[in-house]
């Protein structure tokens, strides 16, 4: 718990997101004091997204001033930036910005993407990833392609950095979290800088890179006038959104697991040692106190369920789909063509094992919310067979997480407790960074400040009659030859104990 005099003191968290800026404003209990958002608007033109970088900064004016009407400017003690993961833009020496935000899904960089995964094959292949068109290396490459004529001085910066800088009124430092899709090698802590030079990226457009959670400086005045921050607030080094996100779970020891199920369903996990992952469909970002944080994203998730029933009560549904366990169908749930994780599939589409056009509609939707729940399992069977620690708390968070029937279900699948977290936003996530940067340990912060709202326990019967289902479907994806025969037995091996 707090210490009483830690009790009134407030740290802001940012969250730039897609749509909309949002600020939190906690105390070191995890209550929160004030709350602010503004929406963003975005340009998409095909592969092409871009935002109004002076747009991020006027809408984090605004709902920073909305988040801090109430509370005492004597009690803010710090703040920090998440935001999405790979947007970047060119900035001049002084911070202005030579070109639009281009958004963490711009895919305009295909053949820069090619072009910088075959140079740098043997670094993506120790850091276990590969860049994909929409990351901020290549989309950098594509940017200097387009914009031959950059004037002294000019630099990369990543979304958060940009709002880092406003508010410090100074060129800061990025951090590890938001320059690993820039190439950072995030195992040796340094831009790698010979394929840099084969690439003909300037190694002086990039900034220097601390852990997150590092101060890079202080409000100043003007930033302090248009925010209603006050002057001297300490400006902590943030991290990605989904990172920030699982700061908000408190998933942050070795062994401790975060689930997300929204459109997506994406797990996020911690390890004392980074995972090498053979597929690459795992890629880790590296914590402020030096542990990795592995993870991955599969294409299944709540969205199809939308698919499947456009406009319904799905609440409704989800009462009715409690007598069918097992659902006499197994369905492998993907919302559209190919898969990430935990097998990589290009080619992979959904299907339904069974009559699905003769069962009831309450079966059918049974077995989507089960065959999500068994993917789940088998990303943890996945993340398992890596190596890693799977002995952890488990908490469930996004969209999905405010079923109830569905979390009891998730944790009859996983066949052990899930927890669901009071307040699982991005931004609370950074409120508890920026009190790690300034005063604790970031573990110890977010036991103080992440609040867990219940705790799932599973039910043995449910599970044993589930994982009968669940071996069908690892079957039917083996014999489709999406699942590797390794990641098969291995979730077999795992069930049967």
């Amino acid at each position: 718990m707090p210490e009483p005099n830690d009790r009134h003191e407030v740290w802001l968290g940012i969250d730039l997101g897609t749509q909309s800026v949002r600020v939190l404003a906690v105390d070191a209990a995890g209550a929160v004091r004030g709350s602010g958002a503004e929406q963003l608007r975005s340009h998409r033109d095909g592969p092409r997204h871009e935002q109004n970088p002076d747009q991020w900064w006027s809408a984090v004016r605004t709902a920073c001033r909305r988040a801090l009407d109430g509370v005492p400017a004597a009690s803010v003690r710090g703040v920090a930036v998440c935001a999405t993961s790979g947007t970047i833009l060119l900035a001049d020496r002084t911070g202005r910005p030579l070109t639009p935000g281009l958004m963490y899904d711009d895919s305009r960089a295909a053949e820069e993407a090619s072009l910088a995964a075959d140079a740098g094959a043997a670094l993506w292949e120790r850091l276990g990833h590969r860049p994909q068109p929409s990351w901020a290396l290549p989309t950098l490459m594509w940017l200097l392609a387009h914009c031959p004529r950059l004037p002294d001085g000019a630099r990369l910066v990543h979304q958060a950095d940009h709002i880092a800088e406003r508010l410090t009124g100074h060129p800061v430092a990025t951090d590890s979290s938001h320059a690993l899709k820039t190439g950072y090698d995030t195992e040796r802590e340094t831009w790698p800088d010979a394929l840099l030079e084969d690439l003909r990226v300037p190694v002086t457009l990039l900034p220097d890179v601390v852990r997150p959670g590092t101060v890079l400086g202080a409000v100043c005045a003007e930033a302090a006038e248009a925010t209603g921050l006050p002057e001297g607030t300490l400006v902590s080094a943030g991290m990605t959104d989904g990172c920030a996100a699982q700061i908000s779970a408190g998933a942050l020891e070795p062994g401790a697991w975060n689930s997300v199920l929204g459109t997506t369903l994406v797990l996020k996990g911690v390890t004392a040692q980074r995972l090498r992952d053979p597929l690459g469909v795992v890629y880790s970002h590296r914590a402020p106190d030096g542990n990795w944080l592995p993870g991955g994203a599969s294409s299944t998730g709540a969205g199809v369920l939308s698919q499947a029933f456009p406009g319904r009560n799905l609440a409704a549904l989800d009462v009715r789909a409690e007598r069918y366990e097992p659902s006499s169908l197994v369905t492998y749930p993907l919302a559209s063509r190919g898969e990430r994780f935990p097998f990589l599939a290009p080619e992979a589409e959904g299907f339904t094992l069974g009559d699905r056009h003769g069962a009831a509609e309450a079966d059918y939707h049974a077995s989507l919310l089960q065959g999500v729940a068994f993917v789940e399992r088998l990303c943890f069977d996945y993340f398992g067979l890596l190596g890693a620690p799977l002995d952890g708390p488990v908490t469930l968070t996004g969209g999905g997480a405010r079923s109830r029937y569905w979390c009891q279900l998730r944790a009859d699948v996983l066949a052990r407790p899930v927890a669901l977290p009071e307040n699982a936003e991005a931004a609370l996530g950074m409120a508890v960074l920026a009190r790690a940067g300034t005063t604790h340990p970031l573990s110890a912060a977010a036991r103080d400040m992440v609040r867990l709202r219940t705790v799932v326990e599973p039910r043995p019967e449910h599970t044993r009659r589930l994982l009968e289902s669940h071996l069908k479907l690892v079957d039917a994806l083996e014999e489709h030859g999406w699942l590797p025969t390794a990641v098969a037995r291995h979730a077999r091996r795992r069930t049967h104990q």
